[in-house]
Order: structure tokens, then sequence, then C-alpha cells
């Protein structure tokens, strides 16, 4: 039996060349039993060139895991042949175990994948590992699939502005997000051999989410090349995520009263996706602390001032801006950030 403990085993990748049976019956909590740690499992399809799939890179984002259990249920227990190879990553399991984004003391498994300026612990080398695998075995494309804490749709990422990367997004729905920061992600390290994308797949544990992830990956399944032309203007809505929006470790917050440096509006996350005026309060935030939020663009410089100012105690928005994956969620906002703020990219494509 597996301990369950709050501070992380040093990972280490296993592959399998089959499905476990068994895995099909197991929720995400029950894997690191199953599985031990982080495991690539290669399946044969009509195609050889396999579809990479990951989930679980954070432990308490399960649609991933239930849309690919129920992607592989009719293949696995029917027997029948794959349309084209997949491959699929199960992640961090140690956290998913106990339900946490991740454990204290791990690395953000979505932060250390080649590209980023750090390296040095054993997930930046199993995540090598598993890039050099999947190059190796001549990639087709790489979904990784995750949820948000707080209120937002359903969308897709990209990290290039590349027709068969917008195809590939817009497969899933007309919102799309360009991002180059944060670092050290999944799907910025898969760019660079194949087409790639993040689903943002709404809250865990909602069926919604887990079909319309299942419907997506099986259509890349059957897909039987990337088209290059153009995505008519009319099937996409674009934005360039410009900002990374933290809240300082030295500063308190809070949502629902008490005495803390920043009182978060009680429905902050229901932003999320809104184009909002200059002069949205965020909330109410004490003197002497300035606006309180560490606000970076993506080449990692401070823009706080640029984004946020304080009138009369309020914190407000400087400029026009979209944000997404607001939360309630403390330890989120902790181990991540509070937001990203979003402009509209539509003038790119």
């Amino acid at each position: 039996m597996f301990h369950h403990a709050l501070v992380a085993a040093v990972p280490v990748l296993t592959e399998l060349n089959q499905f476990p049976p068994q895995l099909l019956d197991l929720d995400a909590k029950q894997l690191e039993g199953a599985l031990g740690g982080p495991t690539l499992i290669h399946l044969q399809g009509r195609r050889p060139e396999p579809l990479l799939i990951s989930v679980l890179m954070h432990g308490n984002e399960t649609t991933g895991w239930e849309a690919a259990r129920e992607l592989l249920r009719p293949y696995i227990q029917e027997g029948q042949e794959l349309p084209r190879g997949l491959s699929l990553f199960i992640s961090n399991v140690y956290a998913a175990a106990v339900g946490l984004r991740r454990l204290d003391g791990q690395p953000d498994y979505n932060r250390v994948w080649p590209g980023c300026e750090d390296s040095g612990t054993a997930e930046h080398s199993l995540m090598r590992q598993v890039v050099d695998i999947m190059e190796q075995r001549g990639v087709f494309a790489s979904v990784d699939v995750h949820n948000n804490t707080g209120l937002n749709p359903h969308y897709a990422c990209v990290n290039a502005i590349d027709n068969r990367f917008l195809h590939l997004a817009t497969m899933f729905g007309r919102t799309v997000v360009y991002f180059i920061r944060p670092c050290g992600v999944q799907s910025m390290a898969m760019a660079k051999i194949c087409p790639s994308v993040t689903l943002e797949c709404g809250k865990p544990g909602w069926a919604n989410g887990v079909e319309h992830a299942r419907r997506y990956l099986d259509a890349c399944l059957h897909l039987a090349e990337h088209p290059t032309h153009p995505v008519a203007s009319h099937d996409i809505d674009l934005f360039h995520t410009v900002a990374i929006v933290k809240v300082p470790q030295d500063v308190t917050f809070g949502f629902d009263g008490g005495t803390t440096d920043i009182l978060f509006s009680s429905g902050l996350d229901h932003f999320n996706f809104r184009e909002l005026p200059r002069g949205t309060s965020f909330g109410q935030i004490c003197e002497g602390i300035g606006v309180g939020l560490a606000v970076s663009d993506e080449h990692g410089a401070d823009v706080s001032e640029r984004y946020f100012y304080v009138d009369n105690g309020e914190l407000r928005l400087k400029l026009p801006m979209m944000p997404s994956m607001l939360t309630r969620d403390q330890r989120v906002i902790r181990q991540d950030c509070l937001c990203y703020l979003m402009e509209r990219y539509d003038d790119r494509l």
C-alpha cells in the first residue's frame, strides 16, 4: 500500500506498452496505488504517429483522466483498433492521491518542462525524458488537459501563432488564448516538435467538461493531418495573455470579510472572460502597500502600476482588460496566481 504523505516522493518515469485494463475502473485518487508514479503508456493505432494526451499535471484537475478513460474504454474493452497511435502521460499521481494541485515540496509539474530558466530537479529530468521519447516516436500532436478553479468557459491555449495550432485549438471551441508566460509548461515544450494545445475544461467534477474533452480527444485521434490554411476569423476569438497577477507572500488577503491587506470582491471569479472597463474594482485595500499585487508581463518585468491603481481604498483596473483564471481558492492563489490579464489578438490572424 502507498502511504499518501503530503511530502513528495522522487518521481521516476514508468513506460508501458499496453493499457492495464483495471485502470478503467480507478479514479484519479487511486492511480498512485496502481502505478506508483508518473507513467507514460503507448498504444498502437492504424496511423503510427501518436497523439500525446497528458493528464493530472495538477493532481486536483481530474477531467483529463476521466475523459481519457472514457475515450479508451471501448477500445480496451472491445479490442477495437485505435485510429492512430496514442501515448497517455499520467503525471502527478502523488498529488492526485490527496486531491491537491501539488504536494508541499513538489515543484508545479506544469512549470518544469524543457525551455524554462529553472532546472535541476528530478521532475525537470522526468519531463525532458517525456519530450525526448515523444520526439523519437514522431508525435503527431500534443493535448494537455486541465481544469480551472474559478468560473471560466471552456477554452484552448496555444503558445505559437501557427495555423496548425490554431486549427487544433478551435476544434475545442472558438475561444483561444495565446501565451508565452508562464514558461516551463507542457504545451510550450511540445510545441517545439509538434502542434500542441492546452485544454481548459472548466471546474473538475463537471460532467460536461469530461464529455467535451472526450469528444475532442476522439476527434484528434481521427485527424489525418493538420490543416495549414488560416482559421476563418468568424470561427475564432483569439486573446493574448499580457500579464500574470500574483499576491506577494507578505500580503494577506481574503474574500469574505476579516482584517486583511486586500479584501477581494466576493464575486471576483465572475469577471473571467469579461471585458472589464477601466476603473473596475477588484476589492478594498489597506493604505501603505501600494497596489498590493505583483503583476509581471510576458518578459518578467514588473508592470503592477501599469494595470492597477488605488482610489479611496479601492483596488481598481487602470486599463480595460479581460481576466482569466480568477479564483477564490486561496491555496491555488498562493501556489500559482490570482489571475491572468488578456487583450484581444484577432488582428494577428
